[in-house]
């Protein structure tokens, strides 16, 4: 595509690198409390969404990094884990309108362990220095909708008081960050911006001209962005 991202991922390394200042910061403080370290791969079995900003840039890292051979293996892998996501959002679903609250499913979705395709066989992440924010942040306390939360492998105590990121502020900066890039790509549908998607989906998704509605369409102000 004839679109300059860099600088909307440029921006959202800044954001990468502040959420690493955080949690190195919270280990210096609590460092009997942080037990991240290497192989620990809680967190890669983790469930979360990327906004369109993170999942554009880790589809580019993807591309990037592996060629195209090894690329098959990963998205395979990519597409199982896709498969066994979208099973359980849609079980959520059906017991929600089953009438189960929003905040039982999400604890069961919280409970739930899909493993991300980009671990290796080392229990390593094959993409680790650029990996996923929310990849950056467990392990120390965050707040998602007034609600605590942080990993069962750490030593925080429910109850006490500790420094903690608020990830609807940071989902905030992210979707702005997204939203100025459907913007001046002048892609048909703004609420692209708003979309969330799996890390597997990020890796399996062309980002291309049908992907932003541009298909077949001249776009002159996207064109002098550059290469």
């Amino acid at each position: 595509m004839n679109f300059d991202f860099k600088p909307y991922f440029a921006r959202y390394e800044q954001l990468a690198m502040a959420a690493d200042g955080v949690f190195e910061r919270v280990r210096r403080e609590y460092p009997d409390r942080v037990r991240c370290q290497q192989a620990c791969a809680d967190c890669c079995h983790a469930l979360f969404d990327l906004t369109l900003i993170e999942a554009l840039y880790l589809h580019h890292r993807f591309q990037e990094r592996f060629p195209p051979e090894e690329r098959e293996t990963l998205l395979e892998m990519a597409n199982r884990a896709d498969r066994q996501i979208h099973k359980l959002k849609r079980e959520a679903y059906r017991e929600f309108t089953a009438g189960r609250s929003e905040e039982e499913i999400l604890e069961a979705l919280a409970a739930e362990k899909v493993r991300c395709p980009l671990l290796n066989a080392n229990g390593l992440c094959d993409l680790y220095d650029h990996r996923p924010i929310t990849c950056r942040l467990y392990g120390v306390p965050t707040a998602i909708g007034g609600k605590g939360r942080t990993c069962a492998l750490s030593g925080f105590e429910a109850g006490k008081t500790y420094p903690t990121v608020q990830i609807d502020r940071l989902v905030g900066q992210l979707q702005a960050i997204s939203a100025e890039l459907v913007r001046d790509l002048g892609a048909a549908n703004i609420r692209l911006a708003d979309i969330l998607m799996p890390l597997s989906m990020a890796l399996l998704t062309e980002f291309d001209e049908e992907f932003w509605g541009l298909e077949g369409s001249a776009n002159p102000d996207a064109a002098d962005k550059g290469d």
